[in-house]
């Protein structure tokens, strides 16, 4: 599973910082709108290549509720990623 253990921040950080990742605005405000926009049109075109998901099994915010699929999405295995599709009955 994940490592779910404490973790431990450092006063240090200043008034930007992310615990898992970059934030957005201040990246844009790095690199600029022009450089934006091309990671943007690469993510488009590479949506269902190098961007591509995939999940294994899509849930409705009904099915979330039941136990068997409770137990399931709980594990939070690697490769086990669920898709929570607002629309689906």
């Amino acid at each position: 599973g994940l490592d779910q253990s404490p973790t431990i921040l450092k006063r240090s950080y200043g008034m930007s910082w992310g615990l898992g990742g970059w934030l957005l605005t201040p990246m844009i405000g790095r690199i600029g709108m022009e450089k934006f926009g091309q990671m943007r049109m690469r993510v488009a075109k590479e949506i269902k290549t190098t961007f591509a998901s995939s999940y294994a099994k899509e849930i409705s915010f009904q099915e979330m509720l039941q136990p068997e699929i409770i137990k399931s999405y709980a594990k939070q295995a690697t490769g086990e990623k669920y898709l929570v599709n607002p629309h689906k009955e």
